[in-house]
């Protein structure tokens, strides 16, 4: 249930509204708006009577919403979502008109390495920068990541550049140290459903990058993203990265529906990864011009200063140089969809 409390509407007529879910076990969410107030309720919301409750002063009036996902629900929150990154005026703003480019290694190796593709993906006009420092991979002998080390070498990276940072956290006892030092904390792909991790996460203040599950539906995807903003944290940017299908030639189907579904389900920002959605760097320019078009926030490419010396997604990872030359076409399709990068 989402009841809307008219314009104008009273502080103590807001928090009758409020007191009446609570005393009926159930668990208000209010977001106070700039024009109105609107309240989430979450659990079993039959114990309500709605005509009791929009019968209350200052309510305009109740919804109900048959969705699972409440929160995520774009029936609560009908504007879209602008998550930022940072504060002040170096902020970054996910899901507005401008496309965020997040941009780097697959994995951190080293402090020169980071550093060296931080500036080069910056000049290409990338805001964010990409890397592994915990790496959770198929196989166990393949390169794990440097863990904290490699946080640190991030966080160098942003000192020199400006750029902000994402990187993914994958134990739930990591949350506070990852949230340390990066701007956006990352779940992958495997992760999506580790419902430990996501509640863990929504105690964090930092914002939350929710990668697609490999075999997850949209609804399966948004309760996902609802058990990190019922935890307290409303900053979620989904991430459309492929799922897996019965096709062989690239490493994931990119499901680029995903952009205009979601949009009218979700009033979340979603960015895609078409370097994993492909595996294929040959891919990558395709696609990204693909996602701009369908209504995309932003974009998580793969890019390297030397992709063949990539200890890790070296066949996804497109050059430095080969990014800066393919924003200047992602600038063209931006303008033709009334966006910019």
């Amino acid at each position: 249930m989402i009841i809307v409390m008219k314009q104008g509407a009273k502080k103590e007529n807001i928090e009758a509204v409020i007191d009446l879910v609570a005393k009926n076990n159930l668990k208000p969410v209010p977001l106070y708006g700039t024009e109105r107030t609107v309240i989430a309720v979450i659990g079993d919301e039959r114990v309500l009577n709605k005509d009791t409750v929009e019968a209350m002063d200052d309510v305009e009036k109740v919804m109900e919403v048959l969705k699972p996902y409440k929160l995520a629900a774009r029936e609560y929150h009908p504007e879209n979502t602008i998550i930022k990154v940072g504060e002040g005026a170096n902020c970054v703003n996910i899901g507005g008109k401008e496309i965020v480019v997040m941009a780097g290694p697959c994995a951190v190796e080293n402090k020169e390495q980071i550093i060296s593709i931080a500036k080069e993906v910056k000049k290409a006009g990338a805001k964010i920068l990409r890397g592994g420092a915990f790496k959770p991979r198929t196989a166990p002998y393949d390169f794990q990541g440097l863990g904290e080390q490699g946080l640190k070498y991030l966080a160098a990276a942003r000192e020199e550049t400006g750029l902000k940072i994402v990187t993914e956290v994958v134990d739930p006892r990591d949350v506070a140290l990852v949230e340390k030092y990066a701007d956006i904390l990352q779940v992958g792909t495997r992760n999506m459903q580790n419902y430990t991790l996501l509640k863990e996460l929504g105690k964090a203040k930092k914002p939350v990058l929710l990668k697609r599950g490999m075999w997850a539906t949209y609804k399966e995807w948004l309760l996902a993203a609802e058990y990190i903003i019922s935890s307290g944290n409303p900053n979620v940017i989904l991430c459309e990265r492929g799922i897996r299908t019965f096709e062989t030639h690239t490493r994931n189907t990119l499901d680029l529906a995903a952009v205009p579904a979601l949009k009218e389900l979700t009033h979340l920002p979603i960015v895609v990864d078409p370097s994993h959605g492909t595996g294929r760097r040959s891919l990558v320019s395709a696609m990204c011009k693909a996602a701009i078009a369908t209504g995309c926030d932003g974009l998580i490419i793969e890019s390297h200063t030397h992709p063949e010396k990539s200890v890790s997604d070296a066949e996804q990872t497109i050059s430095t140089e080969v990014l800066k030359q393919l924003m200047k076409d992602f600038k063209k399709v931006a303008e033709a969809v009334g966006r910019k990068i």
